[in-house]
């Protein structure tokens, strides 16, 4: 019975932890987070072309939609 008390103190504190970190965005902000450089990819074409060389050099294939060997031809 008391496991099961603190198991549930422990979730109802994660839960307003958790609560804490969420913060609402304002309208007037929304634009400044849209911006490109603001992403986590912001160029994802030269991504693309970065992990498709890693794949190449490291004569790897698949996982990404891509398969080839190691000479780069596909």
């Amino acid at each position: 019975m008391n496991c099961v008390r603190t198991f549930q103190r422990v979730c109802l504190g994660l839960l307003v932890l958790g609560q804490l970190g969420c913060a609402e965005v304002q309208v007037w902000e929304r634009g400044n987070l849209a911006k490109p450089h603001m992403s986590f990819d912001p160029d994802p074409l030269e991504s693309t072309f970065m992990q498709h060389v890693y794949d190449s050099k490291t004569a790897s294939s698949g996982g990404y939609g891509i398969g080839g060997g190691g000479c780069g031809c596909n």
